[in-house]
C-alpha cells in the first residue's frame, strides 16, 4: 500500500559531497541565492520538516512550521521545547508514522534538510524525491557529508543505489558553477521538480 506522503531531500553539496565544513557551518559558497530561494518554496510546499539538532533553515517562517527534530535524548516522541509545531522524534523509539501523527502531518510532503544522519535515515527508509545541488568549486575536505558513506561513494551514487532516477540537470549559477538535479523513485510517488 503507498503511503500518504510524500518524503523530499533537499541539499546542496561541495564538488566532494559535503553539505558543511569540519566544524558544521555551511560556507558562504554553499549559500547561493537561486538554491536558497529554491530551498524556501519546497520548504512552503511542505506539510513538515524533518532536521536534526543542528540543522536549520533561514529566515521568519521557520518557529511556524510544523517540524520534526530528530534525536536520541528521549525515549520515542515528545513536544519540542522550543517550536510550538514542532515535536523530537527518536527513530530508535518510535515509527516515522508516530511521529508524523504528533505533529499532526500524516499526508503531504515531508521536507527532509539534514544533516548527515538525517539524511543517511530517510535514505534507508525511502525518498520519493531528492533535490540535489552541487557546488561545483567549492571544496570541503573532512567536512560534514550529505550522507554517511560520503566520501567513499559519491552522493549521486548512492540516490541510485536507492531507487532514485536523475531528471535534467538545471543551472542555478553558472559563474558559481551551481546546478541541480532532482532525482525521483522510479515507478514510485514522485515528488515535484522544482520550477528554475
Amino acid at each position: 500500500m503507498p503511503r500518504p506522503y510524500c518524503i523530499e531531500g533537499h541539499a546542496i553539496v561541495s564538488a566532494d559531497g559535503m553539505i558543511a565544513d569540519a566544524s558544521g557551518v555551511q560556507p558562504p559558497g554553499l549559500v547561493v541565492p537561486a538554491d536558497q530561494e529554491l530551498f524556501r518554496r519546497g520548504l512552503d510546499r511542505s506539510a513538515v520538516v524533518a532536521h536534526g539538532r543542528f540543522s536549520q533553515e533561514p529566515g521568519a517562517q521557520q518557529s511556524g512550521r510544523k517540524r520534526i527534530v530528530l534525536t536520541g535524548s528521549i525515549a520515542a516522541v515528545a513536544p519540542h521545547p522550543r517550536y510550538p509545531s514542532g515535536i523530537l522524534w527518536n527513530p530508535e523509539g518510535a515509527p516515522l508514522e508516530q511521529a508524523l501523527a504528533a505533529v499532526g502531518a500524516t499526508d503531504g510532503v515531508l521536507a527532509v534538510i539534514g544533516g548527515t544522519a538525517v539524511f543517511g535515515l530517510f535514505l534507508e527508509i525511502g525518498y520519493d524525491a531528492f533535490h540535489l545541488s552541487r557546488a561545483g568549486r567549492v571544496r570541503l575536505p573532512g567536512g560534514r557529508p550529505v550522507f554517511p558513506q560520503v566520501p567513499g561513494h559519491v552522493p549521486e551514487d548512492l540516490l541510485a543505489d536507492h531507487g532514485l532516477l536523475p531528471g535534467p540537470r538545471q543551472i542555478l549559477d553558472a559563474a558559481a558553477d551551481v546546478a541541480l538535479v532532482t532525482w525521483t523513485a522510479a515507478g514510485g510517488r514522485r515528488g515535484s521538480p522544482p520550477a528554475v
